[in-house]
């Protein structure tokens, strides 16, 4: 899946969850996510760690709703 279709979704949604063609999952927000189309990734900044995420490798892609957890 092409990066810019990640980022037109994260833009419409806010937060997604993405999954890698290596089976990662991360979860982007809009506050905390970078697009580099220079290198074709996608950096990503948690509270523990930074990502490197080869931007063309994502798999699938998860939008979640807001609503009360079980």
């Amino acid at each position: 899946m092409k990066m810019e279709l990640v980022q037109k979704e994260l833009q419409g949604w806010g937060e997604i969850v993405v999954v890698t063609d290596a089976g990662q999952k991360f979860e982007l927000h809009l506050g905390d996510t970078e697009f580099d189309y220079e290198n074709r990734v996608i950096r990503l900044q948690s509270v523990r760690s930074k990502y490197v995420i080869d931007g063309d490798a994502i798999e699938s892609i998860e939008l979640h709703l807001g609503g009360e957890e079980d």
